[in-house]
């Protein structure tokens, strides 16, 4: 079996599959890719227990068909070092003697039978799958908005993950970890069916790393599986069980107070203050004034004197608290210029949208017709 590849397309894919690949894994064969030669292209596939990635890659000159497994590590590190040209692999069937001939020198690896590479198996699902066709940005843009807010408690294995909430006439992602909350609803995207299904963070972040560049995905989801295909690759993962939290119910909708902000403003001044910040209690205090006044925030460290910021915002006299992280990691994501925060009282839920964001959810016909809602909670989600 014979073919050659250009290196930097044979790199690009293989960094893209190995993100699939666990550090440590229990079956040693998972170490490896399993590179698959049939006709003009080169199939490379990754997988852990749960997830399988695919890319395929073309090739010139081929000669043979056929599988074998090679390590990943390995070959990445390998074609890191290699300069863009096209490189010839000569696979020994009967040694699994691995050749690679360029340029400037010769390589050579010892290959496993790709037979013994275990084949990726879907959990049995009964229901009716979702198709539709998303635009690749439309949907790493909702992942991007959502994924941080996303819990680390093992405890809420439903929460480790973003909920997509399928209409036919809209995809809404969610995410929270019952301190905070994002909705981000998205009519773009029209699938006209109707379902959802929790998606892992493992394959949240596979699917924003490695489609980028890909125009459309299309999507296949049932309640316990989903796969993703493109021109280039496929992604096949398990999703969650279990219910999700009813998202909708929590976020205020009759809060008596709103306030406006310029984002950059705000982010820079609650980063300014953050250097004085306690890592023990991480608090930060909002001192927010009456209209045109000085919105400040201040933060006491024992062994430092404290650090005040202000800006210039429209708000009734009121105090908050916020925990630090939640500002900086809430404003820094939406590309819009100023934002809304509304809340009844201190110790009650509020709601941070985009300025002009309930508009645009009320104009489906609006070029931008997508809606950004935010909250942040000191009691659970649900």
């Amino acid at each position: 079996m014979k073919f050659n590849v250009s290196s930097k397309a044979l790199h690009n894919a293989a960094s893209a599959v190995s993100k699939v690949i666990n550090s440590k894994n229990t079956i040693t064969v998972l170490d490896n890719f399993l590179l698959t030669l049939s006709d003009s292209e080169l199939l490379i596939t990754g997988m852990d227990s749960e997830n399988s990635l695919t890319a395929r890659v073309a090739v010139t000159e081929a000669d043979g068909e056929g599988k074998f497994c090679i390590n990943a590590r390995s070959l990445v590190d390998f074609l890191k070092e290699i300069p863009d040209q096209g490189i010839t692999f000569d696979i020994n069937p009967s040694s699994l003697e691995i050749n690679i001939d360029y340029s400037n020198g010769k390589s050579n690896f010892v290959a496993v039978n790709g037979d013994e590479y275990p084949t990726y198996k879907s959990r049995e699902d009964n229901d009716t799958p979702i198709e539709f066709e998303c635009p690749t940005e439309e949907l790493i843009k909702g992942l991007d908005y959502t994924m941080f807010a996303a819990s680390t408690d093992e405890y809420r294995p439903v929460m480790q993950g973003v909920f997509f909430d399928i209409k036919p006439d809209s995809v809404t992602f969610a995410a929270t970890d019952t301190r905070k909350l994002v909705r981000y609803i998205n009519r773009r995207v029209r699938s006209g069916n109707e379902g959802s299904c929790i998606m892992p963070m493992k394959a949240c972040s596979v699917l924003k790393n490695v489609f980028a560049k890909d125009d459309t995905v299309k999507v296949v989801m049932t309640s316990k599986n989903a796969s993703f295909s493109s021109a280039t690759y496929t992604f096949k993962c398990c999703l969650l069980n279990g219910r999700y939290p009813d998202y909708n119910r929590v976020i205020p909708t009759s809060n008596p107070y709103t306030l406006t902000v310029d984002r950059r403003s705000l982010l820079t001044a609650v980063r300014r203050v953050g250097v004085f910040v306690d890592p023990g209690y991480s608090l930060e205090k909002f001192r927010i004034g009456r209209q045109h006044d000085n919105q400040r925030r201040q933060q006491n460290k024992p062994e430092h004197r404290a650090r005040e910021g202000s800006l210039l915002v429209r708000r009734p006299r009121t105090h908050h608290r916020f925990q630090l992280h939640l500002p900086p990691g809430d404003t820094q994501r939406p590309p819009h210029r100023r934002h809304h925060n509304s809340a009844r009282r201190p110790r009650t839920p509020r709601s941070i949208p985009p300025h002009g964001g309930r508009k645009r959810h009320r104009a489906p016909h609006a070029p931008h017709a997508h809606d950004r809602n935010r909250f942040l909670s000191h009691g659970p989600a649900a």
